[in-house]
């Protein structure tokens, strides 16, 4: 008699190619293949080596998440890998465009909502089959500009209140199938935040914001959490005010 090989769970991590998102891959590799995402395809490729260098099942996931063809072909693409199952989403990718409601224009608030909620809608969308078949788990990095908006960030903590909107009904609608949870950083040191305080014409410290690896471990904590508990929700702020 044979038997199979123990299946390892897989992840799908939007954003992974640098930042908050490449750190998500790295704490989940020991224990999980990876479907990494990005749109540019040469740094996917970067991360689907690197992360292969390092003994781990890597497998790229290409797409330009606001855009619904692009979208619809990159799962379609992963099909073989997923094999109808999927037990982590990480929603990682996103932007952040700052400035006043003055500022901004008509079309700096569509792309803004439209990467940082509605394909995050939509890809969950695609891949709540492979998820419920897993009992899986929806990630979502959001912010603390998802509980507080400030002058200047409208645009950006409109999405991210949004995107919390989004999670407490996903969390709702599939409770008992697949488990929700909405991780909310404050300043992390990454290249979008290095944009963001440069905007703002101020010094930039990076000892006094979060490490990204700080973040992934809230992701690691809300998978390796036991079958029958969901964190639902976690805030990670820097120490610093």
């Amino acid at each position: 008699m044979t038997t199979e090989p123990t299946r390892r769970p897989l992840a799908l991590v939007t954003g992974g190619t640098r930042g908050i998102g490449r750190a998500i891959c790295e704490v989940l590799a020991p224990t999980h293949d990876l479907l990494v995402g990005g749109r540019d395809e040469a740094s996917v490729a970067e991360a689907v080596a690197a992360l292969s260098a390092k003994g781990c099942t890597a497998h790229p996931f290409v797409a330009e998440l606001s855009d619904d063809d692009s979208t619809a072909a990159a799962v379609e693409r992963a099909a073989g890998v997923l094999g109808g199952r999927l037990d982590v989403l990480v929603h990682s990718a996103g932007i952040a465009r700052s400035g006043t409601v003055e500022e901004l224009t008509r079309e700096d608030w569509r792309v803004q909502l439209e990467v940082n909620v509605v394909a995050v809608a939509d890809l969950t969308r695609r891949l709540l089959p492979a998820l419920r078949e897993a009992r899986g788990q929806v990630v979502v990095i959001n912010s603390g500009s998802g509980f507080l908006s400030r002058a200047g960030g409208g645009s950006y903590s409109a999405s991210k209140f949004a995107v919390r909107a989004l999670t407490d009904a996903l969390r709702e609608e599939e409770r008992g199938q697949v488990r929700v949870c909405s991780i909310h950083p404050g300043r992390v040191d990454t290249d979008m935040q290095v944009d963001l305080q440069r905007s703002k014409g101020r010094a930039y410290d990076p000892d006094e914001h979060l490490r990204a690896d700080s973040v992934a471990a809230t992701v690691r904590l809300a998978v390796d959490a036991s079958p029958e508990a969901m964190v639902e929700e976690l805030s990670i702020r820097p120490v610093h005010p």
